[in-house]
């Protein structure tokens, strides 16, 4: 039977914040360490700044068929008419952004023959396309 200041009848108005604030940084740390294990598995990408108001970055898509067949932004083209389609979008805006979406089995020298022609164009800003590997591939 210890000695208590306060009587039987009196309630506890203070809240102790010392277990509450004990839980959150321990949330904190284990948020951090698992944010920096997520953030590692990424590939680093060049990605486009988000447009605002009326400004709008221009893509350029080259799309490279399995069976030769090559489309520039949806419509079909050839190899030697995407440096004057590349021309033409980089007179539009300089800050023009090529992707080039390849099926698997286009072989890489075409992807190269594009990439050149693009270059040759004078953009410096070429992108892949690619799918998410959902095999989990190590």
């Amino acid at each position: 039977m210890g000695i208590s200041t306060q009587s039987e009848s009196d309630v506890v108005s203070d809240i102790n914040v010392t277990p509450l604030v004990d839980v959150v940084l321990v949330l904190l740390v284990v948020f951090m360490v698992t944010a920096k294990l997520i953030a590692g598995q990424t590939l680093p990408m060049d990605l486009p700044k988000a447009a605002s108001g009326s400004e709008q970055q221009l893509v350029l898509a080259v799309e490279l068929a399995a069976d030769g067949r090559v489309a520039v932004n949806g419509k079909p083209s050839s190899v030697d008419e995407v440096s004057a389609l590349a021309e033409a979008a980089l007179a539009k805006s300089p800050e023009l952004r090529v992707v080039i979406d390849a099926d698997g089995r286009v072989p890489h020298r075409d992807v190269v023959r594009v990439m050149d022609r693009v270059k040759g164009a004078g953009v410096s800003r070429i992108a892949f396309g690619v799918e998410d590997d959902k095999r989990g591939a190590p």
